[in-house]
């Protein structure tokens, strides 16, 4: 079977982490993703992202976003690069670029500046605040967009300083957002044969990913604080609790799961407890459940707990990023994947969480430019063109 995304051609107008880790989805599902970068600016400045290389050209940081992508060096700001863009936008379904606001404009990547070049084209732009309103020509970036957005408000314990996630998953999902965009795009411009703009913005995906607690403070008035323990806002047991040598998260997150819970520590009056016997009690006794549950689980190791809980209570150890991967479950998911880089040998990356039925392309991040001479063969440009446009610094 192909890839479901083979025959999609993407130029990406990319650089950093959200834009190149969207369209790092869709060449992981086979669509041909052409980095256009800048020859003049060393190309996407994430090449140069330590503190971590597998050699000194090759940065760990750069490898995990931009695997199974081609590399164009092309400088669109110029008349001559923008030339060469609208050749490459006659053969391509989507342009998918990363930039402030109003940077799209100016370079030429709204669908009124290529329409004339290709009516199917669909331009789809990741922005910090949008390309309208009071921001569009703001710079940003994830952890201004979790401080503005309340997630330092719910992240940590109570009392504690305002602290954000400890991943830059704004940039992550608003990535994920990009991807989906093209997608809808393409999907939508081979049904009518007409391409659009289509807009997503760090601030609004994280705005968007308050949903239910945004949800409560718009109709109801609650302002969600943080709760101990990293809590459920609403259900409970659904939190840390301490176990002989550590911690273990519960999430008890239907009914039958608290008497599927009682049952397995031996406790089983605590289902049939009045002070317990639904989410509204046990909401209001979240502070005796811990202590309930914490005198119970210290008898035994996390390990233990998750041996005797597994397929009945949903619980899970506390990881940090080594357990994480050491985990075998990891393992018996094939969730880590062998990339060969020449030069270097194979390396390991996280492989992707959509599963095809077929394996992912094993193909490293590219070389700055080192697709160039063959992507513009393909549009007829001979050698000599070629050596004037990189005389010009254009390739």
């Amino acid at each position: 079977m192909a890839l479901p995304l083979e025959g999609v051609r993407v130029l990406a107008v990319e650089q950093y982490g959200a834009g190149p880790f969207g369209t790092q989805f869709l060449s992981d599902q086979g669509a041909e993703v052409i980095k256009i970068e800048s020859p003049a600016m060393g190309g996407d400045y994430a090449r140069n992202v330590g503190p971590y290389f597998f050699s000194e050209e090759h940065s760990q940081f750069f490898h995990s976003f931009n695997r199974n992508k081609k590399s164009l060096s092309l400088d669109i700001s110029t008349p001559e690069g923008k030339a060469v863009f609208h050749d490459l936008a006659k053969t391509a379904d989507a342009v998918a670029s990363n930039a402030r606001g109003d940077v799209p404009a100016r370079l030429g990547l709204l669908y009124e500046d290529l329409k004339g070049f290709n009516p199917k084209i669909v331009c789809a732009h990741l922005s910090a605040y949008g390309r309208e309103g009071s921001r569009a020509n703001w710079p940003g970036f994830d952890y201004l967009m979790q401080a503005e957005t309340g997630y330092f408000s719910v992240t940590g314990e109570p009392g504690s300083p305002p602290t954000r996630m400890g991943l830059s998953i704004v940039d992550l999902m608003t990535g994920l957002g990009l991807a989906y965009s093209v997608s809808i795009g393409v999907l939508s411009a081979r049904e009518t044969g007409v391409g659009r703009d289509l807009d997503v913005s760090l601030f609004d995906m994280a705005l968007f990913n308050l949903c239910y607690p945004g949800t409560w403070y718009l109709n109801s008035g609650h302002n969600q604080d943080r709760e101990p323990r990293s809590g459920h806002p609403s259900l409970v047991p659904c939190a840390l609790y301490t176990t002989k040598d550590g911690w273990i998260y519960l999430m008890c997150n239907k009914e039958k799961f608290w008497p599927a819970l009682c049952k397995a520590i031996g406790r089983d009056e605590w289902a049939e407890d009045p002070r317990f016997i639904t989410f509204k009690e046990r909401l209001e006794n979240r502070a005796l459940i811990q202590d309930l549950l914490d005198g119970e689980l210290k008898h035994k190791t996390t390990s233990e707990w998750l041996d005797i809980f597994a397929g009945s209570v949903p619980a899970a150890p506390l990881n940090d990023i080594k357990g994480a991967l050491d985990n075998p479950f990891v393992a018996e998911r094939n969730l880590i994947q062998s990339v060969p880089i020449e030069g270097v040998g194979d390396v390991r990356l996280i492989d992707t969480p959509i599963r095809s039925g077929e394996p992912t392309p094993a193909k490293p991040a590219p070389t700055l430019g080192q697709h160039t001479d063959d992507l513009l063969g393909e549009l007829g440009y001979d050698a000599d063109k070629l050596a004037r446009l990189r005389e010009a610094g254009v390739i």
